[in-house]
């Protein structure tokens, strides 16, 4: 037996950690993907796409059909007789199918034949047709709620961007209120959103954002300290009944006489974030009985709840018609956001949002009312220029019970706001759509044959889903001829990053800044390897430490310290995680029991480089060659070019 080649390192800095298996990328990907193994699956990619298609009920509900499992067969050709024939290296996809008649509940169970599923080599790549070919990883947009500050507007807006269904906007407006739209189409006053919630007066939309005070009107000194303050609630005159204020009115001198003549007891008013008056709600809440009367008849606005109101506008601004039935409106509203057919946040959306507004449910993939409310309160102490606020944390560990909040712009360039779509997932999508196709197919038959001698294999139309398999391998952007000049092409080739694609950039649309390097690259994508020409910035090379989480975000390795001493135990860290801590550099000079000798260690942090004592960092580059992808590596005296 051949003994192991022994790899002796020259450099001066000793490496804490083995070079990773450097094509896991796409292997660890499409076995996610396809789960070949036999035993129960997870409900993840091809498993996945059979749950969410299945079952598939008929247009009369008399006849089900029902997924069971499915199984990988074995291939009819080996790789090398797939090259010499020139056909592609697939196994049979067959899934365990059950149809039941409703009437009879009789039952029929068959193994459907459900088309060729192009398998991996254990290089990582794909022979389709007889040649090699690599599915390039996309570099994308996470899924989420991200806000945005409008430099040459001068304002602030926000948007909830999901991984399918319909775009939801809010911006403050020019005249000072807040406004929302949905598919880019015509805006409306946010409080609508927030009655279509359900929330019924606009004391319960105040209660919302705003903590309130009552302020109790003994003195004259009481009744000055109105002056300018809006109020939270209605105030109502005891002796006729009378609104004297309504909810969101300003205190102004005349109406502090007014509240004197009324003898007037107390006044609830609004505590505005960081003592910063905003217009947001008399405005809005104004504005928003203009929309109402606007578009529902008169004769219709007495007849119904407010937040039945706002459903019947919503209604008549999005599909410009007439407010027709209340309960048309409600099912098409239902159906805009939290409807898991047609919405979804995706797992990714969902962890996005929970973890930034920290919320601990991570499971549920449509939007929840508290995601509008939540990020709106977001919202509205970003504009009052707030550091942030305090919630009650969900997290039971936990001594403290508030968790601050902070409120900050996002930074759409930033890792943490960019995920990787690798090869599984990709694939994923594509017979996803596939299955919608064949399930419409399905539904056409179920209503044409005869019930008696009806099977799942005649029901069953496999062309849609070889269609698309077909299309995505020989033709999609992201499925490639492999670069074979040599092995460390092939290998750069499997670790690229692709910015363009369907669902990503396009040259002409990519500015400056999507192209530039950022802090948050580091360790994570490398920043010298990358095209000159239209394509610089947006093709871009896994750094050679480089892993991808389960979300699809980018992870670097780094070595923990703990108290000024540095440890063997090495964490990963996704790009927002790291922007929490001081990370010392790997070159930096450590005495024998892995203490740091100098006093004041030059470290990053969120992009800058401050000296900090080693009590103060938490982290250590685990090699210099972290920050570089492996074909930079291989330039000798790199630092010096």
């Amino acid at each position: 037996m051949q003994e192991s080649r022994k790899v002796k390192n020259f450099g001066k800095i000793q490496t804490s950690l083995e070079l990773p298996d450097l094509i896991e990328i796409q292997a660890k990907s499409y076995d996610w993907f396809l789960q070949p193994g036999p035993g129960k699956r997870k409900s993840q990619g091809l498993q996945a796409v059979f749950e969410e298609v299945f079952p598939i009920e008929s247009p009369h509900e008399d006849v089900v059909l029902e997924f069971i499992e499915y199984e990988v067969g074995k291939p009819k050709y080996s790789e090398l007789e797939s090259k010499e024939r020139d056909v592609t290296h697939a196994a049979p996809l067959k899934s365990t199918i059950r149809l039941i008649r409703k009437d009879s509940m009789e039952v029929r169970e068959q193994s459907v034949y459900m088309g060729d599923i192009p398998l991996m080599t254990p290089r990582g790549t794909f022979i389709i047709n007889g040649a090699e070919r690599v599915v390039v990883n996309q570099l994308h947009r996470s899924p989420g709620i991200f806000f945005f500050y409008e430099e040459a507007e001068r304002t602030y807006n926000y948007r909830v961007i999901p991984d399918r269904g319909s775009w939801l906007e809010f911006e403050m407006d020019s005249k000072g209120f807040i406004i929302a739209r949905i598919d880019r189409k015509k805006k409306f006053p946010v409080s609508l959103l927030i009655k279509a919630l359900g929330y019924e007066t606009d004391e319960d939309v105040v209660k919302l954002f705003y903590d309130t005070k009552t302020v109790r009107l003994k003195s004259d000194e009481d009744f000055e300290s109105l002056n300018g303050r809006r109020v939270a609630r209605d105030v109502v005159s005891k002796q006729t009944g009378e609104v004297i204020m309504e909810v969101g009115e300003r205190v102004t001198m005349d109406m502090l006489d007014r509240l004197r003549e009324e003898k007037v007891s107390d006044v609830q008013v609004i505590e505005f974030p960081n003592n910063k008056e905003d217009s947001f709600l008399s405005t809005t809440l104004e504005v928003e009985k203009e929309f109402i009367n606007k578009h529902v008849k008169a004769t219709m606005i007495s007849e119904y709840k407010k937040s039945e109101l706002a459903l019947l506008t919503i209604h008549a601004i999005m599909w410009q018609s007439e407010p027709g039935n209340l309960d048309t409106a409600r099912d098409h509203f239902t159906r805009l956001f939290f409807d898991p057919k047609t919405y979804s946040l995706g797992a990714v959306g969902r962890y996005k949002i929970s973890s930034k507004f920290g919320m601990d449910d991570f499971q549920t993939l449509t939007l929840k009312p508290e995601d509008i409310i939540y990020s709106l309160k977001y919202f509205l102490y970003l504009i009052a220029e707030a550091d942030g606020y305090e919630i009650d944390d969900p997290d039971p560990r936990m001594k403290t019970k508030k968790r601050m909040i902070p409120t900050v712009v996002d930074d759409i360039d930033h890792l943490g706001n960019r995920r990787i779509r690798s090869v599984g997932e990709l694939i994923m999508n594509q017979i996803k759509v596939g299955f919608q196709r064949m399930e419409r197919v399905i539904k056409e038959r179920m209503t044409i044959q005869d019930l008696d001698v009806i099977t799942p294999q005649a029901l069953i139309s496999i062309k849609p889903i070889t269609a698309v398999i077909n299309e995505f391998f020989g033709s999609s952007q992201l499925s490639q001829f492999m670069d074979q000049t040599n092995p460390l092409a092939e290998l750069t080739h499997k670790r690229r990053l692709n910015a363009l694609g369907p669902g990503g950039l396009s040259r002409e649309r990519a500015g400056f800044e999507v192209r530039d390097v950022h802090p948050s690259h580091y360790g994570r994508m490398c920043p010298i390897e990358t095209p000159e020409g239209p394509n610089i910035g947006l093709i871009m090379s896994l750094s050679t430490y480089a892993r991808i989480n389960d979300y699809g975000f980018l992870e670097t390795p780094y070595r923990y310290v703990d108290n000024g001493k540095l440890t063997d135990e090495i964490e990963y860290l996704t790009a927002d995680r790291e922007d929490h801590y001081y990370i010392a550099q790997a070159n930096q000079e450590l005495d024998d029991k892995g203490q740091f000798v100098q006093s004041i260690i030059p470290c990053r942090h969120r992009g800058n480089f401050p000296y900090m004592r080693p009590k103060e960092i938490q982290y250590m580059d685990v090699a210099p060659s972290q920050i570089f992808s492996v074909s930079t590596c291989l330039i000798p005296f790199l630092e010096h070019d």
